[in-house]
This record gives C-alpha cells, structure tokens and sequence, in this order.
C-alpha cells in the first residue's frame, strides 16, 4: 500500500492502491482511491485523470517494416502460414518498453520452418520485449524470413500514411498508449454541507508500465500542463501591453496569420512582443522554456543552442525543433555559441 499526502486548508488528502494484479504479461490492473474530497472535486480530478492517463502517457511500438522481397502489403509469401498484413498487424501488437527518444532500427532474421515470436526481434540494448511469446509468423517451410523494423517512442494514436511502397517500407498504425483503459467512479458519503466524496480509479495497463507507474507519469504530465499559469507574472503581461498599446493591438489571428504579416513587414510587430506559447512548440519543449524564464521569440532569440541545451531536461531534438520552426517561419538561424540574427528586433 502507498500512502501519500497533501496537506490542505483543514483537510488532508490520501491515496491509495486497494487492489492490484497481474493477469497476464500484456495485461495488469490497478485500483486506487483518493478521499475525503469536497462534493464535486471527485468528477473534476477523475475526468482529467481518465483523459491524461489515455493521452498524455508515452509508449515505445514498432512504426515500419522492411522486407525488399515483398512486393505489396496484401501479397502471400510461400512457405508462411501468414499474408503479410497479418504480419504487420501482429506486429503492430508486439509490446515494448525504453526510455528511447526518435527512431531506433531492429530486425527479424529467421529460417524455417519455424514458429516465429517476438523473442526473434533483434533489438536495441535501450528497447525491452515485455511479452517474448507474442506471434508474429509461422514458417512451414525451410525459407529466410528477414523483415527491418522501425521502434518509436510516442504518444497517442497515428494512423499510417496510405502510401504505395518502392523500397519495401510498411508503416504500421503506431499505437504508443500504455495504458489499455481507465475508468473512475465516485462514491458519496456525509450529510448536508459536510457530504464528501471518494474518487476511484480504475487503470488497465498494456505491461510495459504498472497501473501505479501510470498514475505517477499522468499525474506528472498533467501538472506539467498547468506549470505556466502557475508561474504566470501577469503584472509584466499587463506592463507589456501597456508598452505597446499604441504600437500595435493583437487580432485573433491564426499564429500563421501573424508569421505572415511579420514576413511582409518585419518592423510591425517588434519580435519581443511575440510570445513562445504562439510558436505550436510541443508542450514539453513550451513548459523548459517557461521555466527558464523565456517567454519572447526575442529571449528565445539571445540564446545560442549551447544556451538551450543547459536548461534541465532539454534535448538535442528540442533545440533541432526550436530551429527548424524559426528557419521555416522567419528564416533565423538559431545561434550555436552566440546572439545572432538579421531580424531587427526592435
């Protein structure tokens, strides 16, 4: 049993784990509760939960395979059992666990006749196999079956792309969701004003995380979500509107819309009053640059890549993102050790 509190106003907060099991090595479930909370906190907390829990959770699956001997998704090989799309589909099934971030490669090198499992996956050193006997293929004859893989680590559901193959490469629907199902329920119980609720959680995992480590990342994610509010400073929000309130207004353009304007004129809209939450950067990269106090493309701007990768928990593939979107829209390149840009800042 874990025990955690929060201290508030009169209350104290605590949860709990009151069940947990494992009913196979792709399928474990947890039940938690939180209590005592204020009439309709429970619907609140649970619903925000169920969705970070669905969503907001990053998983590792296989995203592509390659085999050049194939000549189209829905062909027969001889001497397998299997069509190639009920290879890809079992594929897509095969549940993994890393901390990788990108693309990493791995292979399938088999010779019949054969029951072939994802324990024939060759991988990398940073990807594990949760289940070792999931099926993949059956070879009845003596042939080669080698097939390239692609591993990402994501989040959410992306459909593949429709696309006819030249070189032998088939996407595979990428479901990178840990968590199966969650679910929450609400019991009541007091009288009048002091009637309180119990908030249950339900959680079904897919193995490669337990129900209690998906409680940890959802709720982790979801506060992450709410961090710049948190570290808002509205008197300098309203000191910079009262800048420039004779300057320029802000219309409810599209961040296009205004990328657009600045193009056609770059003196309208001085850089320092553009700020990084209109950039479409992805949440993680928008919240370690709030909390590096960086909240104009212009503070963005002082900062060399160097600068960028000192920020806790930033990433090489942050700082490409960051470049990629400043080349594309203002065709700035982001400094590597030192300030330096062709726009007038203003």
């Amino acid at each position: 049993m874990v025990r955690e509190e929060i201290v508030g106003s009169t209350r104290t907060l605590q949860w709990r784990c009151v069940e947990s099991r494992i009913d196979s090595n792709r399928l474990y479930y947890g039940r938690f509760i939180l209590c005592p909370l204020m009439k309709g906190q429970a619907d609140t907390i649970g619903i925000a939960m169920r969705r970070a829990l669905l969503g907001e959770i990053e998983g590792t699956c296989i995203t592509c395979a390659k085999s050049e001997k194939v000549p189209h998704e829905y062909s027969t090989i001889i001497g397998i059992e299997e069509s190639v799309h009920e290879i890809l589909l079992n594929l897509k099934e095969i549940v993994l666990r890393s901390n990788i971030h990108g693309v990493r490669d791995a292979s399938i090198c088999v010779k019949g006749p054969k029951y072939v499992t994802a324990q024939d996956i060759i991988s990398p050193p940073s990807v594990e196999i949760v289940d070792t006997t999931q099926h993949i293929a059956n070879l009845t004859e003596p042939i080669d079956l080698c097939i390239g893989l692609q591993i990402r680590r994501d989040r959410g559901y992306r459909t593949k792309l429709t696309i006819n193959s030249q070189d032998g490469s088939y996407p595979i629907d990428a479901v990178s969701m840990p968590v199966r199902n969650a679910n929450h329920s609400i019991h009541s119980f007091g009288n009048g004003k002091e009637k309180e609720e119990i908030l249950f959680l339900e959680i079904w995992t897919n193995g490669s995380l337990t129900p209690k480590e998906a409680l940890y990342e959802a709720s982790r994610n979801l506060i992450d979500l709410f961090i710049p509010f948190l570290h808002g400073e509205e008197e300098d929000i309203n000191l910079k509107l009262k800048e420039n309130k004779n300057r320029f207004t802000l219309p409810i353009f599209t961040f296009q819309d205004r990328l657009t304007n600045l193009k056609k004129n770059k003196k309208e809209i001085p850089l320092k009053c553009i700020f990084i939450d209109q950039s479409e950067l992805p949440y993680r990269t928008y919240n370690c640059l709030k909390r590096s106090n960086i909240h104009t493309l212009l503070e963005l701007l002082s900062k060399s890549q160097e600068d960028l990768m000192r920020i806790e928990y930033f990433r090489i593939e942050d700082v490409k993102e960051i470049s990629d979107t400043l080349r594309k829209h203002f065709e700035i390149d982001l400094p590597k050790n030192k300030f330096s840009f062709f726009l007038n800042p203003l």
